[in-house]
């Protein structure tokens, strides 16, 4: 009997439809957050009005646990392997089979909550969560809604902001909570045959939703605060934090009101997968809201999707009939329990069996805010350039492994790496690990014009030339294009006086006290020896022929 329902079982599984995997295009990495509409500074002002009416955001955010294996099962978790190739008879919610909790889970839901300043429950419990969908086999998701494993923290996030958006502004964003839960499968829609084709490779995957308080204002900032959490969660390996593999999803709840009334009517704009997409779908609900109340309307309490095409959200569902999720404690799982060391064991339970938080507590890595300060303190950098340092996957390390090889000053040695370089990634939608000039090559260019063997725009040119031809060192092509600084006396004497006897006007210029002028002079030899003339003594010269 047994083996006859398994049997069955397995049959069941393999007659699940199977759908085409396919990938959409790789999403370049977001380097700079910036919105269309609206900025905003400690509030989005929307429209001048009698009392101008401000924007209100709050997010709820589900990051996919960075795990080998699902929230309650063994199965595998990876992305792309082929349609219900990783399902357990637990995942397509056969009878009889029973949850095992991952500790792996647990352990990076704890962590999370720790480099959020959250409090962790030390006893915390799990529930079932009742809807109907067909990616849901279970007609329930296990969930933590009455008391999950962290509460009550902050995040502190940075953006730029000022006039000329080169200042740090630092603003906090209360969590309400973080609660472990599982992930269902993905309905894929076949419009063409009328028919829904399911996919129970994601079934069961764990999460971390995260549950950020209303206390953002704009897209911007909303955006800055996923990007700050992105990089936090990077940072312990908690979450891979890929938006375009669906590994963070982000869900807005945006309101508007006047400032001393009470909170608006709040719409949700649901999974929306990229800090680009998140701050434009924000801004244009804040407007689209600020509009409908200007003109007498009422905003509806619904759900709305963004459309990346048009920039616009559209509505999906309303929300005013409150769903029924028939909330109750989950049978199977006893209450999950975080001790607080070694010595709080209970007998008969080894380290090795029970989550630990002074274990984790030691296990913390370097967070982002903690980067950015070692940065400004370690090389005199400015907070702006440690903020582009960080928030650009991989360019620390770039910038700290060409510090290593020179000895230029770090305040010279920045300029090169946060705007020649990731301008060139930038202009070219690449990555830093796919950068053509690696930090050792960099470090020698910088060496190069330390020493006064070429001049500054000569080494940008050799860097262009770098970056077109990886295999050459700059030494090989100064040498092939004769870019070598001309430090040559006599040649730039007769240089120099070329280019006084023809322009005289600019000459009784400097005489005349106009210092300035003598730049353009320069400008004027630099041109003759196509930038290879060494200034220092260029200037020496000029003054000494306009004196």
């Amino acid at each position: 009997m047994a083996a006859a329902g398994i049997a069955a079982a397995s049959e069941l599984l393999h007659s699940l439809k199977l759908i085409a995997c396919y990938q959409q295009g790789s999403c370049m990495l977001i380097r700079r957050i910036s919105t269309a509409k609206l900025q905003c500074s400690s509030q989005t002002l929307v429209k001048s009005a009698p009392q101008q009416l401000v924007g209100v955001v709050g997010l709820e955010i589900h990051a996919q646990i960075s795990s080998n294996t699902k929230l309650f099962s063994g199965s595998s978790v990876q992305f792309l392997a082929p349609p219900n190739s990783l399902v357990s008879f637990f995942d397509a919610s056969l009878p009889g089979t029973l949850p095992v909790l991952n500790r792996r889970c647990v352990e990076a839901a704890v962590m999370t909550g720790l480099a959020l300043n959250c409090t962790i429950n030390k006893k915390s419990v799990f529930d079932r969560k009742h809807y109907f969908y067909a990616d849901l086999p279970a007609g329930y998701q296990i969930t933590q809604q009455r008391r999950p494993v962290a509460v009550d923290g902050v995040l502190t996030y940075s953006f730029l902001g000022g006039k000329k958006r080169n200042q740090v502004m630092r603003k906090n964003v209360h969590i309400k909570q973080i609660q472990l839960e599982q992930d269902s499968g993905k309905s894929l829609h076949d419009d063409v045959n009328s028919q829904t084709l399911i996919d129970l490779n994601r079934a069961g995957v764990g999460l971390m939703e995260l549950v950020m308080e209303p206390d953002m204002s704009c897209g911007e900032e909303a955006a800055a605060a996923v990007r700050e959490l992105q990089l936090i969660l990077q940072a312990l390996g908690t979450c891979q934090g890929n938006m375009s593999e669906g590994q963070l999803r982000v869900d807005a709840n945006v309101s508007v009101h006047r400032p001393g009334e009470q909170l608006g009517t709040r719409t949700e704009v649901k999974n929306i997968n990229s800090i680009r997409y998140l701050a434009r779908a924000i801004d244009f609900e804040i407007q689209r809201q600020t509009d409908v109340v200007q003109r007498g309307g009422t905003v509806v309490n619904e759900t709305r999707a963004y459309n990346s095409k048009s920039g616009e959200t559209v509505a999906m569902r309303d929300k005013e009939g409150l769903q029924d999720y028939r909330f109750m404690p989950e049978p199977n799982l006893p209450p999950l329990m975080v001790f607080e060391d070694i010595a709080s064991l209970p007998a008969g339970i080894e380290a090795g069996q029970a989550v630990i938080l002074q274990t984790i507590k030691e296990g913390l890595p370097e967070l982002p805010s903690i980067r950015r300060d070692r940065l400004v303190q370690a090389y005199g950098i400015l907070p702006e350039h440690s903020f582009t340092l960080v928030n650009e996957d991989g360019l620390m390390e770039y910038f700290e492994a060409v510090m290593k090889s020179t000895k230029r000053e770090p305040r010279k040695a920045i300029g090169w790496v946060t705007n020649e370089l990731l301008g060139l990634l930038k202009q070219q939608d690449m990555t830093v690990s796919q950068s053509q000039v690696v930090p050792a090559a960099l470090a020698e260019l910088l060496e190069l014009q330390e020493a006064g063997h070429i001049s500054s725009s000569i080494a940008k040119q050799v860097f262009q030339e770098m970056w077109r031809s990886p295999g050459k060192t700059a030494v090989q092509i100064i040498r092939e294009q004769d870019l070598g600084l001309v430090s040559d006396g006599a040649e730039l004497h007769l240089i120099c006086q070329k280019v006084v006897d023809s322009h005289p006007d600019e000459v009784r210029a400097v005489r005349s006290g106009n210092k300035k002028v003598l730049n353009k002079l320069m400008g004027l030899v630099q041109k003759e020896t196509k930038g290879r003339a060494d200034p220092v003594l260029v200037r020496e010269i000029l003054q000494e022929k306009t004196s």
